[in-house]
């Protein structure tokens, strides 16, 4: 199974009212594993970054004036992601913003359902406690010191650690965590080994078999055997 977990940064928080893409980061996990494959591209917006924007991300005009726009990376993108699913943090944001620029260009947006929403993930598993990509970060131990500002491709690496202890640590296909989702059989609680719906065959021959009767028996009625 192939996944993206994929960070954007923007000029803002609206796409319908201008504002525009400056950076996307993505890793590529196969079966819940980092393959080493990652995506990373600079944007220029075509319009100026607003202080507040600046603050978070440290993107500003100077850095951006001479990136590619989106329309000379859109394909290039979508040619990465293919029909893999999205690990997003609060995925409804970068989803409006991906389907904006897609959509202006006439390119084929990314179906909703194609997205894992970590965040809804984090509230569904810890409900009431702080669920941003920091708090997460300080309840699993994971290092984020190294973020001092936002950038997506930073993000997305540690949003990847964060994303496979949310469904189960570095082995989420032995499905000890929980609500992540469920398996085929069952419920992702619903874990637990059961017997084997066919015995394995006795490895005993029917001479062993007998000569251990043969020896329980002269061990008289108080024997512990024949309590089984």
């Amino acid at each position: 199974m192939r996944e993206i977990v994929l960070d954007t940064e923007t000029t803002g928080f609206d796409p319908e009212q201008g504002d525009r893409i400056v950076e996307i980061g993505g890793v590529e996990l196969w079966n819940h594993v980092p393959t080493g494959e990652t995506y990373h591209v600079y944007i220029n917006p075509e319009r100026g970054m607003p202080q507040e924007a600046f603050e978070v991300h440290g993107l500003g005009d100077d850095f951006l004036r001479d990136k590619p726009k989106f329309r000379d990376v859109a394909q290039g993108f979508l040619d990465f992601v293919k029909d893999a699913k999205l690990v997003i943090h609060n995925a409804s944001f970068d989803m409006k913003f991906l389907n904006a620029e897609l959509g202006w260009l006439n390119l084929p947006k990314l179906p909703w359902d194609q997205a894992i929403d970590t965040l809804a993930i984090a509230r569904q598993k810890f409900p009431g406690s702080p669920a941003s990509l920091d708090a997460l970060c300080r309840r699993f131990g994971i290092d984020n010191s190294s973020r001092t500002l936002h950038g997506a491709l930073l993000d997305s690496e540690i949003l990847a650690e964060v994303y496979l202890e949310l469904i189960g640590g570095r082995q989420p296909d032995f499905a000890l965590a929980t609500s992540a989702g469920s398996s085929e059989t069952g419920t992702a609680d619903d874990w637990r080994p059961r017997p084997r719906p066919t015995p394995l065959p006795s490895r005993i021959t029917e001479n062993e078999a007998a000569a251990h009767a043969a020896f329980v028996e002269k061990l008289g009625d108080g024997a512990v055997w024949k309590r089984y």
